[in-house]
């Protein structure tokens, strides 16, 4: 689907071309968003978000290097540092460079999954290039550690399958159709059949548009060895959270574990919805993020200060279950009204 309130832009970085898609509605002077896709997406799995919010923002969604349309890394590996790099280059190179590590005041930047994971580490590791930070379905516990653990370990086989066959089976089987509809099906949760028909067309679509298996198989290792756990407690900008209750790649508790662990955050979970809640619920989560930017920040926790350092080394299931949440969220889970699960119009705001 093309979308035609964006506009296509690229930018020449180190050795490599990124395009990234601008959308705006006018030229007025507007805060700037930034967007991160997550693995095996590119820009068009934001776009409903990114139109939505155009009124109000600039909104810039770059296809990840090697990814859609951007050119692969030419000589490092597609890691989560390679691609925190990435960022920062992106940004100074946006903002003709009025955006950088020593700025007094940064941007809005968002991403999904392995989006989330991208975003969260570049927000630690340059705090003075995010003003804000929004994690849609963030990364909140180890793969092998979540509730799809068999399901897991069955993609890792399938991954190192398409990475030792010869070059053309391999590639052939990393963008079979069967497999794509099958990830589709387990990260949607709605009921709706014109919501799931989308997103696996949407799937179908872009997700084979990466540049090659070595590309692929680099940041799958990436986003499996990786999560905005490791690096919450590290960070300091106000930060919003959207969560589905049913996503299979981060339980509710998980997620509300990890929220404790920021100093500044609002923690939004939709009911019905699973890892694809930038297909499922758009406009809502659109709502969600307007709120967020046009509210003051949420208040510090209090006993912050106090917490254990996090093992920010190596990323496991202790980091989850091994410590109590600065704030106690309550017992039991939330009671939702039948017609507010079928609808999926509310979320809780946790903080």
């Amino acid at each position: 689907m093309e979308n035609t309130y964006a506009e296509r832009r690229s930018v020449q970085l180190d050795g490599y071309r990124v395009r990234y898609w601008f959308y705006d509605a006018d030229k007025k002077h507007k805060p700037l968003l930034v967007m991160l896709h997550g693995f095996r997406g590119d820009h068009h799995g934001l776009q409903l978000i990114a139109t939505a919010l155009r009124e109000k923002y600039h909104v810039v969604l770059p296809d990840l290097p090697g990814f859609g349309r951007s050119e692969p890394f030419p000589d490092r590996e597609h890691s989560v540092s390679s691609y925190v790099e990435f960022v920062r280059e992106f940004l100074e190179a946006l903002t003709d460079n009025a955006v950088h590590p020593g700025c007094e005041t940064g941007i809005v930047l968002a991403g999904h999954s392995f989006g989330s994971t991208l975003a969260a580490h570049f927000a630690v590791e340059y705090p003075a290039m995010v003003e804000r930070l929004i994690l849609l379905n963030p990364i909140s516990e180890p793969a092998l550690a979540g509730q799809q653990k068999r399901l897991t370990k069955l993609t890792e086989l399938y991954y190192s399958a398409g990475a030792s066959l010869p070059r053309r089976l391999g590639t052939k089987l990393l963008a079979s159709n069967a497999v794509v509809k099958l990830m589709t099906d387990v990260m949607v949760k709605s009921e709706d059949p014109g919501i799931r028909n989308y997103a696996l067309r949407q799937h179908q679509a872009y997700f084979n548009t990466f540049a090659n298996r070595d590309v692929l198989t680099e940041a799958y290792q990436a986003s499996i060895s990786h999560t905005v756990a490791e690096v919450a407690m590290n960070l300091t900008m106000p930060t919003l959270l959207i969560v589905g209750d049913q996503d299979e790649l981060g339980s509710v508790r998980s997620q509300r574990t990890m929220a404790s662990w920021i100093r500044s955050h609002s923690l939004k979970i939709i009911p019905g919805v699973g890892h694809l809640i930038h297909y499922e619920t758009p406009q809502l989560a659109a709502e969600y993020i307007e709120d967020f930017l046009a509210s003051p920040a949420p208040e510090p926790l209090e006993g912050y200060d106090q917490l254990p350092h996090a093992d920010t080394t190596a990323s496991t299931p202790d980091q989850l279950t091994g410590m109590i949440p600065a704030v106690d969220p309550g017992s039991g889970e939330h009671q939702l009204t039948k017609e507010a699960t079928a609808r999926g119009l509310y979320g809780t705001d946790e903080r």
